[in-house]
This record gives structure tokens, sequence and C-alpha cells, in this order.
């Protein structure tokens, strides 16, 4: 079929899911447009290296094109979503553009919760971006630079303050990547403070840490940073965050820096579609990720709400490939006139580091903990780097950085809109 004759798949994100979706879809007789806001696919779950001078951005990020280069079928836009027609069904961009589909896939991943509280974001940014990441960086950097000019001693305390505020992976990984930092990376970078002197604090609201987990790694997680000189708060409700630090139920904690870890809302498709939506926004989608009502609509990942036997499908990097690949398959059964299957979630496990050599994994009957924990996320990590042509190569150079703080990841550069 000549390719302005063939059914138009429009896959909205190249996260996970989208770029899974599409890459299901090589070689198959369809016209597939991949449109994302941004011109490089993310490896998120190694964002928070970034965000502690670990790595720098491009050790995780890739051209979308360049991923997509080698499959004919397929081309990529680079625009901003504002809309959808469902009923000339076309995707609207934000410049004018429309782009006309007869399947589209859903894919657009999810954004920070405040609960209610968007005015904390400038003084309290999560992280699900690059700009997030580098932007966290560069506070956390000038943040030591700051108590090294200062000869105030609390302005000092306040400078070597960090509040990382929600104890799952993120807010986990965060804490410990931070206290490595202090203690190990910048402890003979300074004449005039002790970088190990920074007091890292962890608040979480519920009882304890890394609650998806079983509470014997939760409990090995929390020792783990005690250790590394993690104050750990558990059952503590934030009150307000604002330039001075944080207020909580139990009191104010002093902070120059602080992390928001806490939460996720999903982006704004179900508003776009004029759908049904949970909580935290995501589609309500039916047992195999269509949208109800509308024929050839699917939604995967953190954009879609679905829960199978009881059990909310997570919002992981594993899922959220399985579902873009579940996509892709329906849309090639409607087009053979075969009836949808419902989506088969396959949990591979959870998976968190606190710091070097101190990792949890839960494989359900097998839990692991401590330095095989970490070596095997490590290179579950690799494996899962989108897959690339380069793996063994894009995995060493980001292990070599992970191991030694390589030279070039502490930069403090871009602009601070606070």
């Amino acid at each position: 079929m000549a390719p302005e004759t063939r059914p138009r798949v429009v896959i909205v994100g190249a996260g996970f899911g989208g770029l899974s979706a599409a890459r299901a879809l090589a070689g198959a007789a369809v016209q597939v447009t991949v449109v994302d806001r941004r011109n490089f696919h993310l490896f998120q779950p190694l964002l928070y290296q970034v965000a502690t001078a670990g790595l720098n951005p491009a050790d995780i990020a890739w051209p979308i094109r360049s991923l997509l280069r080698d499959q004919a079928n397929a081309e990529v836009v680079l625009g901003e979503v504002s809309g959808i027609e469902r009923t000339a069904r076309e995707v609207l961009l934000s410049d004018g553009r429309r782009l006309p589909y007869d399947y589209l896939v859903l894919a657009t991943g999810a954004t920070h919760n405040y609960f209610g509280h968007p005015e904390w974001e400038a003084v309290a940014p999560g992280l699900k971006r690059v700009d997030d990441a580098t932007l966290i960086r560069r506070r956390v950097l000038l943040a030591f630079e700051r108590a090294e000019a200062s000869g105030d001693a609390e302005t000092r305390r306040r400078q070597l303050s960090f509040v990382i505020i929600g104890g799952g992976p993120t807010g986990v990984e965060m804490a410990g990547a931070i206290a490595e930092l202090a203690r190990k990376a910048l402890c003979r970078d300074f004449r005039h403070i002790n970088p190990g002197d920074a007091r890292i604090v962890l608040v979480e609201g519920g009882p304890r840490l890394l609650g998806s987990f079983p509470p014997a790694l939760s409990d090995y997680a929390h020792r783990a940073l005690t250790r590394m000189g993690v104050e750990v708060q558990l059952d503590r409700r934030v009150l307000a965050c604002h330039e001075a630090g944080v207020e909580t139920d139990a009191g104010p904690l002093p902070a120059a820096t602080l992390i928001w870890a806490a939460g996720i809302s999903a982006s704004p498709a179900a508003r776009w579609l004029v759908v049904a939506a949970d909580r935290a926004g995501r589609v309500q989608v039916e047992d195999d990720l269509s949208v109800p009502g509308l024929p050839g609509v699917y939604a995967v990942g953190d954009t879609a709400a679905l829960s199978i036997g009881g059990q909310p499908v997570p919002g992981i990097a594993p899922a959220a490939k399985q579902a873009g690949e579940h996509a892709a398959r329906q849309i090639l059964r409607s087009l053979a006139g075969a009836p949808s299957q419902p989506f088969r979630y396959r949990h591979h496990g959870n998976l968190a580091t606190i710091g070097r050599h101190a990792a949890v994994i839960d494989f359900g009957r097998l839990r692991l903990r401590g330095g095989l924990a970490w070596l095997l996320w490590g290179l579950v990590h690799i494996y899962f780097l989108i897959g690339a042509r380069n793996r063994l190569l894009v995995g060493g150079q980001w292990l070599f950085s992970y191991l030694t703080f390589g030279r070039g990841a502490r930069l403090i550069a871009g602009s601070d809109p606070r």
C-alpha cells in the first residue's frame, strides 16, 4: 500500500509506552506518526542521577528521530498537543497543525501532583523532565557554594539543609544520592565548609518508606538511609512549602533546597477526549486499553487507569512498555478483523536503589537487598535502556559515570525561575 493510503496511527508521547507502540508496528501496513513536544526520549528511572550530578542529561536521553530512523513506516513530529477533535479524528497542535488519525495511542505520561497547592512547585520542584533535573542540580550545587561563601553559621546551616518530600522510590533514591554527593563526591572540594555536615531530611506521610514494597525491605531501606546520615521522618503531613523551608504537623524544617517526590498527576488526555478519569486524572480504559465510546483510541502507561484482578497496573517503565506493545497488537487485530484481547500485565518486580551497594528488589517470592540487589538493579537498568543498538556502550558509560561522578556532571548551568 502507498503510504498515503495506509491507515494512520498517531502516537502522542515518545516515552516507554509510545515508543514501544511505534516499534511494535514496524513493518505493518500502517503509517505511524509519533508526536512529542521534545525531540528526545528520556530514560526517567535514572533522572534522579542527573539531579544529583552523577550523570549528564545526554547519558540518559536519545533523539526520537534517531531511534526510529530505520523504521520506514514511522515519522516524527515535534509539536505540543493542545486538544483532540473526536468527531473529525484529528490531533490538534498548539501551532495550528492538525494530525488526522484512524487509530490513536495516548502515551502522554504524568506530571507532579501538589494536592491542590500548585504554588509549592516554585520552591519544591518535582522530577519528571530533564529541565526539572537540571534545575534541582543547580539548586543543590548552589547550596554548597552559598554555604562556602557565607560567614554566618545560621545561613550555612540553612544552605546545607535539604528536604525531600515523599518516601517512594524517587524520594529514597534522591535522599541517598544527595547523601553520597555531600559525603563522598564533594568531601574534599571546599575549604570553609564540610559538605558532610549537610542535613538531609526525607519526609513521608505514611508509616513507612517504599509503601509498595514488603515491610522487611522498607525497614532495610530506612536503616540504610539512616546509616548514610539521612534523617527519616514518617507519618508527617506537609502543611506548606516556602522559601524558608517546609512546615509539617510536627513543626518547621528550615532548608534552602526542597524536592518534591510525593505524588503524580496525569496529563490532560482525559480532558482532551472529554471522557471519564480517575482521581489522578488518568483515562478510564477498557480491559484491552481502549477508551470507552471512542473506537480506535487507546491510552497506555501513566495516561491510563486500569486494574487487573483488583490490583492497579503500576506506573513503571515495564508496565508502560507492555501496554504500548499491547495497544499496537490490538490495532493490528482490528485491521485484520480479529476481536480485541484483554491486556495481561506481567509484573517483573519492584526495584529501588538507596545508594552504592544498597538496593531493594521484590520479585514476589524472591526478595533481595544489599550489594547483590544493587548490582542486579544496575544490570536491569542497562537492559531497559530503550534497546538502543549501542546499549552496552551507553551502559558502560553510565556505569563509569555513576561510580566516579564523572567529569562534567557537576555543572551549575541554566537559570532558576524563583
